[in-house]
């Protein structure tokens, strides 16, 4: 018996329900009213509730069809090949930088890409990016899911003790690939979003001028303390780099905090206050803070976890660019141009044999 319902819906109704902390739900049996006992619904049970669930309850024609297939059996068993608290893990540093709108549904997955004996979560929202890989030796495959559907599976999988991910060909597009993940006890599949993900990889510099290595969990303070004194819910905070100290301070300087780092270089940006602590709660213990300059994307690095953030605009930000255009157009101005040489044509000699007479 297949039955399909509106998930928002079905978790709505398991809320308001009352009397009992077990649900039960069976097949309707014939018991209920004529109507009910001739189409297929489901009967849910709850203390001194029972209701009759048809077929696409909770689906209109504005709701958006994926599908989770979940399967639990107590018997369930499971060869595998990553670890359930580092899955969770992933899962939770990854998914809160995708974006929450419809209007970029793509952003709106996690991307998880197995490759090279690697399995990549990445999430990005168009400002953010913060890319993962676990150790995975189970082939290849890819597959956008999408971020509303994995929210709850991350949690629950930290209480597994065995999982199992792996890719099924198929789906509603050619090449496409269906994500599935075993646990002990309950099977998740899911069927890949059609889309094609960024390049993200194009998206991650390579290239620095400054280098910051502090404690996460004192940067988190200094962030809060900055926020409370801000005038308003955006509070930018700008960071500056040097003579092994990362100070911290609200724009309009009305409070700072300093934090002993290991820098490399000297120099300066602006960054959203809660992007900012968003990002250092994501890379938790000790982080390394990378930039090239103040109006490039910097590079927040801790244990394989890696996220891009984009810096906000200011003006002393926006004249460095502009100076640093002009020197690159100037530079590539002065820069000699070979011109091409033609060959010069050499003559044949003549082998002049003797003749023995």
């Amino acid at each position: 018996m297949d039955i399909t319902l509106g998930r928002k819906g079905l978790l709505g109704y398991l809320k308001a329900l009352g009397g009992s902390n077990i649900v039960k739900v069976i097949p309707s049996n014939g018991s209920a009213s004529e109507t009910q006992a001739t189409d297929k619904r489901l009967k849910v049970i709850c203390g001194a509730n029972t209701s009759y669930l048809a077929d696409s309850h909770w689906i209109g024609e504005k709701t958006p069809f994926t599908l989770c297939e979940v399967r639990v059996s107590p018997s369930n068993s499971v060869m595998p090949n990553v670890g359930a608290i580092e899955l969770a893990e992933a899962l939770a540093r990854v998914l809160p930088f995708t974006a929450t709108d419809d209007a970029r549904p793509v952003l709106a997955c996690v991307n998880l890409e197995a490759k090279d004996g690697k399995l990549t979560l990445v999430g990005a929202d168009g400002f953010r990016l913060a890319v993962i890989s676990l150790d995975y030796a189970d082939g290849e495959g890819q597959a956008l899911i999408k971020r509303d559907e994995l929210i709850g599976v991350a949690n629950a999988l930290r209480k597994a003790k065995r999982v199992r991910v792996s890719f099924e060909a198929g789906g509603d597009t050619i090449g496409g690939y269906s994500l599935i993940i075993d646990t002990e006890l309950i099977r998740y599949k899911w069927q890949g979003f059609n889309g094609d993900y960024p390049d993200y990889q194009k998206l991650i510099p390579t290239e620095f001028n400054l280098f910051a290595h502090f404690d996460t969990v004192e940067a988190i303070k200094a962030v809060n303390s900055l926020k409370a004194i801000a005038d308003s819910k955006a509070y930018p905070i700008d960071l500056t780099i040097g003579d092994g100290k990362l100070v911290m301070a609200n724009p309009d300087n009305i409070g700072q905090a300093e934090l002993v780092a290991d820098t490399i270089g000297e120099g300066n940006v602006r960054l959203d206050g809660q992007y900012l602590a968003e990002a250092l709660k994501a890379c938790g213990g000790m982080v390394e803070l990378k930039l090239t300059n103040a109006y490039s994307p910097m590079l927040f690095s801790a244990d394989g976890y890696q996220m891009v953030v984009m810096p906000m605009s200011t003006t002393e930000a926006l004249k460095q660019a502009e100076a640093d255009h002009k020197a690159k157009a100037e530079a590539e101005q002065a820069e000699p141009v070979a011109e091409p040489v033609a060959p010069v044509a050499t003559k044949a000699k003549r082998s002049r044999a003797k003749v023995k007479a």
